[in-house]
């Protein structure tokens, strides 16, 4: 492959590398967001997570579902066996 062709790909791999903040939520609500889920116990798996982290944070569920997603992207979460994410950064970074 040529560097003419080369470049420009890589440029687009590192873009698409990068994880995007759900539309709509904000620096605030990440952080709000990391605070809730760690008053949870940190794992947000069921009804039981969803709802106290939405009160919490203002968020919708989609929005908390998304960020979540872009957690886990960003690799400051990771995906559990039970289809839920468990959040691994701040308080509740594995020791």
């Amino acid at each position: 492959m040529s560097a003419r062709v080369f470049a420009p790909l890589a440029g687009l791999g590192l873009l698409t590398a990068c994880a995007m903040p759900p539309e709509g939520v904000s620096q605030e609500d990440l952080v709000a967001f990391d605070e809730a889920v760690a008053s949870i116990g940190c794992d947000l798996v069921g009804e039981s997570d969803y709802l106290p982290v939405e009160l919490q944070t203002g968020l919708t569920r989609e929005q908390v579902i998304q960020t979540a997603s872009f957690r886990v992207a960003s690799e400051q979460a990771v995906k559990l066996e039970n289809g839920g994410v468990r959040l691994i950064t701040g308080s509740c970074a594995p020791e």
